[in-house]
């Protein structure tokens, strides 16, 4: 018998329903916390450990933005395999379901772990999950994380520092552009621990024509003050 992990009960201990409303509403939704602050401090720690990284990104010299993220070699720390395994069953009706509104194909199973397998089967086999820094001035431009032809449409963010307290600004940002009109733009500041859950590409929104994709794109505004660390959660691995 499987053993809970207390990340699997905190997601589960979510008010899913309102959570898909939101979701519905504006293309992302605030989870409820996932980690403890101290379960954030040891992660922000791992930061400077370069063997825990595949990769590095400076932002600024690609012209993302400004700032720095890292993606996880594997296997990651705990508990960021153990988040995404306790998150794929709440996500996973609302993708078929967004997929079905929109006549896509479904091609992900009920088992994270062989989604994974077809990821890899197809020569996407770089793990995903980053954290992201941000210092005084640094600022996330607005994209999408796509990484290849097999995408999970929804993805999570979970703030690991304290918004207030560790930096100033740095909200979330979501910006929808709609189908015959303007852009629409949410910013969310993220509290200490909690998780954002949003869509990686588009969301389906009713029009004459039944449902059609509208494309959203993400990014973090300005830090005014201090330092952000944030842990991103892709559903699916990288070509």
């Amino acid at each position: 018998m499987m053993t809970t992990t207390p990340w699997q009960r905190r997601v589960d201990a979510g008010d899913w329903d309102a959570i898909v409303a939101e979701l519905d509403e504006v293309g992302g939704a605030l989870l409820p916390r996932l980690l403890t602050v101290s379960e954030a401090a040891r992660l922000r720690g791992i930061y400077k450990d370069d063997e825990r990284f595949r990769a590095t990104v400076d932002m600024q010299q690609q012209r993302y933005g400004s700032g720095q993220y890292r993606y996880f070699g594997a296997p990651a720390p705990d508990p960021v395999d153990a988040l995404k395994r306790a998150l794929y069953p709440h996500l996973l009706p609302i993708a078929r379901n967004w997929a079905a509104r929109l006549r896509r194909d479904a091609p992900w199973p009920d088992d994270f772990d062989e989604w994974l397998d077809h990821c890899h089967r197809t020569g996407q086999t770089k793990p995903t999950a980053l954290m992201l820094r941000y210092g005084p001035g640094d600022w996330n431009a607005l994209h999408r994380d796509l990484y290849g032809d097999l995408v999970f449409p929804l993805q999570v963010v979970i703030n690991l520092s304290d918004p207030g307290t560790d930096y100033t600004g740095g909200e979330f940002l979501l910006v929808e552009q709609r189908p015959r009109a303007q852009s629409r733009g949410t910013a969310t500041q993220l509290p200490h621990g909690h998780g954002y859950l949003f869509t990686t590409r588009d969301r389906p929104v009713r029009s004459t024509r039944g449902w059609s994709a509208s494309p959203v794109r993400h990014g973090v505004s300005t830090v005014r003050s201090g330092e952000r660390y944030t842990l991103g959660l892709i559903f699916h691995d990288a070509a």
